[in-house]
């Protein structure tokens, strides 16, 4: 779609969607399960092109362009429990109403933007968009410029399953993102780095229109001395390497506790080889950095601490090695900014309580992990420390869980979704009473006798 063109067909689109959200076809449960079929059927018909695309963009090997694909198990679930979800919820009413009954009624919002990232460009384009369809909504959504194969990819697969006055897409660079979100919608849903997220929230400002926002900051991988180290450092290599680190719920440093700090990190260097051999270049499972800029900003922060494995890098084909660095500081820039990236600074602590205040010193993450095996110091992880989330003894595993709501808190992020997250993201719950004529005590009407007060007084105090 040529820019010249979008400057118009954006605020056409949006009215176009808000003409056919009025016609109420959204409203219908049979439509919505409709829709959701058919995307199902839409992914599974493209998934060679969905894995072709993550290779482009980012040189993923298939296994983990397939985690792009787990958007099924969202529709699947989604699928199976609508009719649940948008069942109106019977709740009492007191004394005072009677004779009445009320209700919670869960309703679509309207319009909805859903802006997508580049790191997971297909999955976190659609995973969003089946809560906008199951609650009943219409949907613009914005691909990642950044991710340019994976952008065609979903808007040849939105143009082909559903007509532009339901949900369309917009592609483009950043200019195309401010036209989105100078136009008002009902809810806009983003995911990315917080800097672009605060400016996403402006804007929303603007029309006073609520927000979900997923994401990322700096998410510590805590190790207790008490711990399967060989099954710790074999999980934390994977959760830190997929998607050559670009992962928003990554670990982001690793806190180790200091007597264990040189046996965890040999492990970690043994399956790190395991994983891609020698020489990581050469693997065919291990990812390159989505562009220049990212991979400039990456290299950057190898100027401070002790290189222990990797460091080696090729701005040609955009290879950064798997990358351990010790001798962090806490101010040193790696330490400032979320990484996103295959780099992954060691630090140590002595006691839990030393761990939990450096983690709580600094903004709250997206995700915690903590490895140890005694219940008592992980219950003290979950009641002192804030994240979006917890993993115990794990790395991002907690994110294929779709009954989890997956989200942030303070700077990682604003609302959640997944499962029956997102079809509540997308719905207003709406408050109903309906009283009957057949009664009308006359308590609340005026004049207000010294009776009438004292029956108030009892009806409030009880």
């Amino acid at each position: 779609m040529p820019q010249q063109f979008l400057t118009t067909a954006i605020p056409l689109l949006v009215q176009q969607q808000r003409e056919f959200f009025r016609t109420e076809q959204t409203k219908a449960i049979s439509f919505r399960l409709e829709q959701l079929a058919k995307l199902k059927q839409a992914i599974i018909d493209r998934q060679e092109a969905i894995l072709q695309a993550a290779k482009a963009d980012l040189g993923r090997p298939a296994f983990e362009a397939y985690f792009e694909i787990a958007t099924i198990s969202e529709i699947n679930l989604a699928l199976k429990n609508l009719k649940t979800w948008a069942k109106p919820q019977r709740v009492k009413s007191p004394i005072d109403q009677f004779p009445a009954s009320a209700w919670i009624q869960p309703d679509p919002l309207g319009v909805v933007l859903i802006i997508g990232p580049w790191n997971y460009p297909f999955q976190l384009m659609m995973s969003p968009l089946v809560g906008a369809i199951a609650a009943g909504n219409c949907a613009l959504l914005k691909p990642s410029e950044h991710a340019p194969h994976t952008s065609r990819v979903v808007a040849e697969l939105i143009a082909d399953t559903f007509d532009s006055s339901y949900i369309a897409v917009a592609e483009g660079d950043a200019s195309v993102s401010q036209q989105l979100l100078a136009e008002k919608f009902d809810h806009i849903f983003f995911t990315g780095g917080t800097a672009i997220g605060r400016i996403v929230m402006a804007a929303a400002a603007q029309h006073l229109t609520p927000v979900t926002l997923e994401l990322g900051g700096k998410s510590p991988c805590i190790v207790d001395s008490d711990v399967h180290l060989d099954r710790a450092a074999k999980r934390i290599a994977w959760g830190k390497l997929i998607n050559a680190g670009q992962t928003c719920i990554a670990p982001d440093y690793l806190l180790v506790q200091s007597q264990i700090k040189n046996d965890l990190v040999d492990r970690i260097k043994h399956y790190i080889q395991e994983f891609y051999g020698e020489n990581p270049a050469k693997s065919p499972d291990y990812g390159r950095i989505i562009h220049r800029r990212h991979f400039d900003r990456l290299i950057a922060f190898l100027d401070k601490g002790e290189i222990i494995l990797g460091g080696d890098y090729n701005p040609d084909d955009r290879y950064l090695a798997p990358t351990l660095i010790d001798a962090v500081a806490w101010d040193d820039p790696v330490m400032q900014e979320e990484i996103f990236g295959p780099i992954l600074p060691i630090l140590t602590y002595d006691t839990l309580e030393e761990a939990i205040d450096r983690v709580n010193a600094r903004p709250k993450p997206l995700a915690l992990y903590f490895f140890s095996h005694d219940r008592q110091k992980q219950e003290r992880i979950l009641q002192a420390t804030s994240s979006g989330g917890v993993c115990i003894n794990d790395t991002v595993m907690q994110v294929g869980v779709n009954t989890l709501p997956f989200g942030g808190v303070g700077e990682s992020g604003i609302g959640s979704y997944h499962g029956k997250a997102s079809f509540n993201t997308f719905s207003h719950f709406k408050s109903i009473l309906r009283r009957e004529f057949w009664l009308d005590l006359g308590w609340r009407y005026a004049p207000y006798t010294a009776q009438k007060l004292k029956q108030l007084k009892g009806i409030v105090t009880g």
